[in-house]
């Protein structure tokens, strides 16, 4: 099997609307998940969260076609940078003690994907535009 930028661009777009989806209507679920208590507040801060998973998932369904470019690169790196933040993130909080164990699983999705486009935009070849 080899790996496309079209399939990595539709798996990462699905887990962005069930993450969307999730955070909007049930929150308390992946917080259960992540041993971290829900408040009013933390509600608050998941539902906007939930936006920008459906704009993210939007942009990569939308983009699932896209031939290597500068911008197809933008988009592949800018999200491996930012999923590797959240891994990086997820490890501290289960460190500190401000999440539990089950934070590991969006850890390995997070670094996954990371990798996953990473690796399709390195092995590209590389044109204008």
């Amino acid at each position: 099997m080899t790996l496309s930028f079209r399939a990595i661009a539709i798996c990462a777009s699905v887990i962005c609307f069930a993450l969307a989806a999730t955070w909007l209507v049930a929150p308390s679920l992946l917080l259960d998940i992540w041993g971290v208590g829900y408040t009013y507040p933390v509600g608050l801060v998941a539902r906007r969260s939930a936006a920008l998973f459906l704009g993210v998932g939007i942009m990569f369904y939308l983009a699932r076609d896209a031939q290597p470019s500068r911008s197809r690169t933008a988009l592949s790196v800018g999200l491996a940078v930012a999923c590797l933040a959240l891994a990086a993130l997820g490890v501290f909080e289960l460190t500190t003690g401000h999440a539990g164990p089950g934070i590991l699983s969006a850890v390995v999705v997070e670094f996954g994907l990371a990798v996953l486009f990473l690796y399709v935009e390195h092995r590209q070849p590389r044109t204008a535009g």
